[in-house]
């Protein structure tokens, strides 16, 4: 199904059919992410990757041979992008749990915070004009 728009091009219409398949699509590479990291923990123990990174990687996977953008998935994607701040929420309810741990361990984490983003700057800038440099024809 398409419609016109004022311009006169047509777009897919976003039905509450393709919604749901943009949902489900969303919903299937997280538990397909979490089921593979789970399935490497059986193996090894140690493995240590989050769940959800695995399935934003399917995902990523699933576009790339795709090659377009499903209509449900990109309105769904936009609708959560909308509410995003209320999924931050749970995180900083946790957050207040732990307010005494948090103020033994703070300021060491704090100033790691802060050393490792100036070093990460720091290194990036001289990337970046080494880089530069090199491109330009001189000699580093």
């Amino acid at each position: 199904m398409t419609s016109k728009s004022d311009d006169g091009n047509t777009k897919p219409r976003i039905t509450p059919a393709s919604l749901l398949a943009g949902f489900a699509i969303l919903i299937a590479c997280q538990l397909a992410g979490e089921t593979l990291v789970s399935i490497g923990r059986l193996l090894a123990p140690s493995f240590v990757f989050p769940g959800p990174v695995a399935g934003m990687l399917l995902l990523l996977a699933f576009l790339g041979w795709r090659r377009r953008l499903p209509i449900g998935l990109d309105a769904m994607a936009t609708g959560l992008i909308g509410i995003l701040s209320l999924l931050f929420v749970p995180s900083a309810v946790g957050i207040v749990q732990y307010g005494g741990l948090i103020l033994e361990w703070g300021p060491p984490l704090l100033l790691a915070l802060v050393v490792s983003t100036v070093l990460t700057l720091l290194v990036t800038v001289g990337t970046y004009l080494a880089l530069a440099r090199l491109s330009n024809g001189e000699k580093p």
